[in-house]
């Protein structure tokens, strides 16, 4: 079976294709670093539009999803964000985990993977 990779440097690939699975890389906010976790959560949610549609997908296909916040507190926030931009019926298996991230002005971290 065949993988794809795009977006791929040194150390890793942002996305893997491997059959119908499509795997992302951890994301993290790079334009709103230093931003609230809701506008990390916008910015990071919408590259994983553009990369799950470059892995041939979309985000109704999303099979699990792992979430790494600096800080849990801010659940509540991150959560009204992600059941906005989730398809409703269409939820993964989730995992949300605190966790100390690359540095402390970026909050949040997501990892998803889909079928295609």
């Amino acid at each position: 079976m065949t993988v794809q990779r795009f977006e791929n440097g040194p150390r890793m690939s942002r996305v893997v294709v491997h059959g119908d699975t499509v795997y992302l890389a951890g994301l993290t906010a790079e334009t709103s670093v230093g931003k609230s976790v809701g506008e990390q959560t916008k910015e990071i949610l919408a590259k994983i539009d553009g990369l799950l549609k470059q892995g041939g997908t979309d985000k109704s296909k999303l099979l699990q999803a792992v979430i790494w916040l600096q800080d849990i507190r801010t659940v509540d926030e991150f959560n009204k964000v992600w059941d906005a931009w989730v398809v409703a019926g269409s939820g993964p298996a989730r995992a949300c985990i605190e966790a100390r991230l690359q540095s402390p002005a970026k909050m949040i971290e997501i990892q998803v993977t889909a079928a295609r």
